[in-house]
Formats: structure tokens, sequence, C-alpha cells
């Protein structure tokens, strides 16, 4: 499965901005001792470990079938992706819960929320550019797949820019709660609205690394191209001379741009050998032309 130079380039604006973004987070965490802070500061590592996972994975899911995997390496990007999941439960809601509670518990000295306002000021616009570019390679390939936006983005096998565009929403989200814990610990000189804050955004946190774990769990697993384009599929076969009716129609989804179909097939009873051979060789032809994404076509002939 070749590797896809768009998503590659999403996760790499991801990376390099949670980077920084981390960086400055936890500088201002410190220096303002904001519990909220802290939080989104180990939000935004766990966010550029995910990231660093999600290179892999699409750099190692790229490799080519050999014999030892006749069948390519693309599910090895969900494998990865799975891992980033982790990576987000672990590194960022568990430690955002964990101060959020502490800091509830134990309270805290609201410091000077200067710094903090002005490093989530610059956050907010980088995880907005790199909302911004997700949001444009999910929605052009809704577009290619003629399918609606939401439900290409529950239901896309490419996983890891679902993870950048589910993370950077969260990004903001995350943000904006930091933002209101702090503002909330200034205005009355309680830490209790930064501990709910920091709380909020281990509950985001956690919520996110649910449906990615999910998404990629059930690929893992083994997932079918939906029923629509399974009936199309279906419909192309039939279309084929000498084709009377498909008995059984297996696909699987192998990666965002690698589909395998195998199905059992009724030919005409008085089809010659070579006629059965020609209509495999135009089914799969078919098949190919209008879904791009298809790889490998197996053709069972079986009397009904």
């Amino acid at each position: 499965m070749p590797e896809q130079p768009e998503s590659v380039a999403t996760v790499v604006v991801a990376t390099v901005t949670n980077l920084g973004i981390a960086a400055a987070k936890a500088v201002a965490g410190v220096l303002s001792g904001s519990s909220a802070m802290l939080s989104e500061a180990a939000h935004s590592v766990a966010d550029t470990v995910t990231e660093v996972l999600l290179l892999t994975a699409l750099k190692r899911s790229a490799r080519p079938a050999d014999e030892a995997h006749p069948l390519g390496y693309g599910p090895e990007r969900w494998i990865w992706a799975l891992l980033a999941s982790i990576a987000t439960f672990a590194g960022g809601a568990v430690f955002a819960v964990y101060d959020g509670i502490h800091t509830l518990v134990h309270g805290e000295d609201p410091g000077n929320p200067t710094l903090s306002y002005i490093v989530l000021a610059v956050a907010a616009v980088l995880e907005g550019y790199s909302l911004l570019v997700a949001w444009r390679q999910v929605r052009g390939e809704a577009e290619r797949m003629r399918a609606p936006l939401g439900l290409y983005v529950k239901h896309t096998p490419d996983t890891a820019v679902k993870a950048v565009l589910l993370e950077n929403a969260a990004a903001l989200i995350g943000l904006a709660l930091a933002a209101g814990g702090l503002l909330g610990a200034q205005l009355t000189g309680s830490g209790v609205y930064d501990g709910v804050a920091s709380l909020l955004i281990g509950l985001l946190l956690v919520w996110v690394a649910w449906e990615l774990g999910r998404s990629n769990a059930q690929y893992l697993i083994g997932r079918p191209l939906p029923a629509a384009v399974r009936d199309e599929v279906r419909e192309e076969l039939l279309s084929v001379l000498h084709i009377e009716a498909v008995l059984e129609l297996t696909t699987l989804v192998q990666g965002p741009d690698e589909v395998l179909i195998a199905a059992k097939v009724d030919f005409h009873d008085l089809a010659s050998a070579r006629q059965v051979e020609t209509a495999c060789e135009v089914a799969e032809a078919q098949l190919r032309e209008r879904f791009p994404a298809i790889r490998r076509v197996y053709l069972d002939p079986t009397p009904s």
C-alpha cells in the first residue's frame, strides 16, 4: 500500500505544532502554578507522542507485500494508531484527572495568569491551523468518496487523520476550558475553578482516547465496506456477461486505499472455461475502475 503524502503532511504539521505548544504550556504552568495549564501541557505532550506513533503507523503500513506478508502491511497502521490512543489516555487523561482532583482536594494558590493567557492565545492559533489542515484533508476525502462528512469521519479507515482531527478539536476545547479555569481563579482567588477545568480536560481526553481506540480496534478485528458500497460491488459483478448470481460476497478493508473482495459467483451453465476466465478478468477490471481502493479480487465459480 503506497504511503499517503497528504496524511503524512497532516500528521507532521500536528506533531511540530504540539511539540512547541507543550513546552510553552509547561513553562507557563510551572510559573503560574495553574493545574489546568499543567494538564494542558500533559495534553500536548500526549498528542506529540500520539503523532509520532501515527507517523510510525503511516511509514510501516506503506511497506509492500512480501512472502511473509502476502496481503501487505496495511493493518499495521491500526496497531500503532491503537497504541497512540493508549498514549492519549495514559499520558494526558490520567495526569489531567489526577491533577484536577489533587487541586480540588488540597487547593492551590493561583499565581499570575498573564503568561498563561498569552500561551493559550498562541496555542489556539497554532492548534486552529493544524485543525484546518486536517479538516481540509478529511473534507476532500469525503467528497471523493461521495459520503456525508460526519459519516466519513465516523467510519474512515484513515484513522491517523481522524486522530489528528479529533485531537486538535479536543485541544481547542481544552484551551477554552483552561482559560475559563484561569479566569475563574483570577476573579475569585479560588483554585477550585482551575481544578475543575483540569478535571474536564482529563475527561475530554478520556473520550478522545476511547473513540480512537474503538475505531482502530474495529478495523483490526476486520471491517467490511459499508452496506451501500457492498450493494454497488454486487451490482457491478452482476453486470458482467455470464455472471448470473453473487451467492456470497465478502469485503475487507485493509487500509485507507486497500480493499479485498472475495465472492462466490454462479456463472451461466453453458459458459465455457474460457468465458468464465474472461468474465473474471472483466469483473476485476470493472471493480477496480469503479472503486480505485479495491486492490485484490478473488472470484470463486460456485453453482447455485
